[in-house]
Formats: structure tokens, C-alpha cells, sequence
């Protein structure tokens, strides 16, 4: 079995290196194409993999082809290799917007097709990944990739209709932690902690309460409530964020997040 990516940039590099960290797969068993030799030679240098001139020669001799290029690269990839594409071949696609359809439909056929949304904590093998497939994959083809993709956090079957909210609750959360990082932070600085120090100090609760949720099973309201003791300090902020409309302004970015996905 043959894994080729195209596009070996943060997130291919992420998706590689949890295979080879889990190994499920030998770097003899992983093929890589980008377009930009000097990221190619880096991360084949590094990861060990198998370097091909181009494309058309990855499609050739992989099993399973990972599209781990941009969306709007989407366009040009596909033409260059969809006739070295037969029914036996599995394309995973990790782009927001480019559904199964459309997707088919850049190949000219219906080919095994399995349309994921990652995140980058992949990069640190905490990632996030939804997926779905078209109708000619088989459960067996499913499991196995469903397998390569937990080797770099959860993946988790998804109906497709669902894809754009995972856009927007997973693949661009990451960017909202961090803003929320940050501005904690600020106000770390602010009371006169050093902001190295007080990343440290964040970094461990975000990681912690993510925990919390993840083993105890309990709702997020719930363990809220757990850190809000009656007339306590953490009431007091939580007082503060609904006055100024947090859950409200999280919704508003999420939904427009969502739709600029489904625009794509």
C-alpha cells in the first residue's frame, strides 16, 4: 500500500509524520509532490519519504492520493492527474468547500472519494478531523482511512451537510483559542505578570479544561457552574463576558465562518 501526497506543506507534514510516529506505515510506503522543490526537499529530508518529480507519477504508483494543496489549487491538480486515477485509487481531499460533487466532477467520473476537514493541532497530533465519503467507497476502504487520519488526533464519520459547521467548530477554532489566548495574556501583562509566564499559566488551563470535558463526560454548563463557587471570583467574569455579549459574538463569527465555507 502506496500513500502519495500532494503537497507536503504544515498540514501534508502533519498527516505524514503521525503516520510514521503511529507507524502504520514505513516512509517507504509514503510518496510526496509539491510544486515548490525547496518544500519538498525539506520535508523528504526530514520525514524520510519517497520525493516524485510530479504529480502524474504519484498518481501512478499511490493507492491512496492525499490532495494536501490549497483549495483554489484544486483546479489545477486534479486535470494533471484524473486520468492516471482508476476505480481501485482512494482521493482524500482536505479542502473547505469543494464538495463530493464538484469534486466528481473535476475528474470527469465517479472515483473513490473521501472528503475530510482537518485542523492544524494535527500538527502536534491533537487534530480534528471530519469526514465523509461518496457511495463507491466500501467500509473496509473507510476504516482504513478513518485509521491513517487517527494517527494524528480523532476522525470522526460526519455526514456531508455537516462539513461547512465543521469548518467553522473545528478546522477555524484554532484561530479563536489563540485570539482568547492572547487577550488573557493582555491582561496578564496588564497586572504585571510576564507574558511568557502568563502563556504558560493559559496554555496548561486551556489543555486542562479541554481535558476535563473530554474524560468526564459532563457538560460544559455543568463543569461552569463546578468552578463558579457562590459570591466567588469566577462568577464575576462570567458576569462580565455575558454583558458584553461573548456567546453571542461567538455565534456570529462561527455562522460566518460557516457560510463563508459554503461560499467556497
Amino acid at each position: 500500500m502506496k500513500i502519495g501526497f500532494i503537497g507536503v506543506g504544515n498540514m501534508g507534514k502533519a498527516m505524514i509524520s503521525g503516520i510514521l510516529r503511529k507507524g502504520l506505515y514505513g516512509p517507504e510506503d509514503l510518496l510526496g509532490f509539491d510544486a515548490v522543490p525547496e518544500v519538498l526537499d525539506a520535508a523528504c529530508g526530514t520525514l524520510g519519504i519517497r520525493p516524485c518529480p510530479n504529480a502524474r507519477e504519484l498518481a501512478m504508483a499511490a493507492d491512496i492520493i492525499v490532495l494536501s494543496v490549497k483549495p483554489q489549487d484544486y483546479e489545477v491538480v486534479i486535470p494533471g492527474i484524473r486520468e492516471f486515477v482508476d476505480d481501485k485509487k482512494i482521493i482524500i481531499t482536505i479542502a473547505p468547500g469543494k464538495t463530493i460533487g464538484w469534486l466528481e466532477g473535476q475528474f470527469g467520473r465517479r472515483v473513490k472519494i473521501v472528503r475530510t476537514m482537518p485542523n492544524t493541532p494535527a500538527m502536534v497530533l491533537e487534530g480534528c478531523t471530519g469526514v465523509c465519503t461518496n457511495a463507491v467507497i466500501t467500509e473496509e476502504e473507510t476504516e482504513q482511512v478513518l485509521e491513517i487520519l487517527g494517527c494524528f488526533g480523532k476522525a470522526f464519520l460526519i455526514r456531508e451537510k455537516l462539513m461547512d459547521v465543521v469548518v467553522g467548530i473545528s478546522g477555524s477554532l484554532p484561530a479563536y483559542v489563540f485570539m482568547f489566548v492572547e487577550a488573557v495574556a493582555d491582561a496578564a501583562v496588564e497586572r504585571g505578570m510576564p507574558r511568557k509566564q502568563a502563556y504558560q499559566f493559559i496554555e496548561q488551563a486551556v489543555l486542562g479544561s479541554a481535558k476535563l470535558l473530554q474524560e468526564t463526560g459532563k457538560h460544559p454548563g455543568e463543569m461552569k457552574d463546578i468552578v463558579c463557587s457562590p459570591g466567588g471570583t469566577a462568577i464575576q467574569g462570567v458576569r462580565v463576558l455575558e454583558e458584553k455579549g461573548f456567546r453571542g459574538a461567538l455565534i456570529d463569527a462561527l455562522d460566518a465562518c460557516i457560510d463563508r465555507a459554503a461560499a467556497l
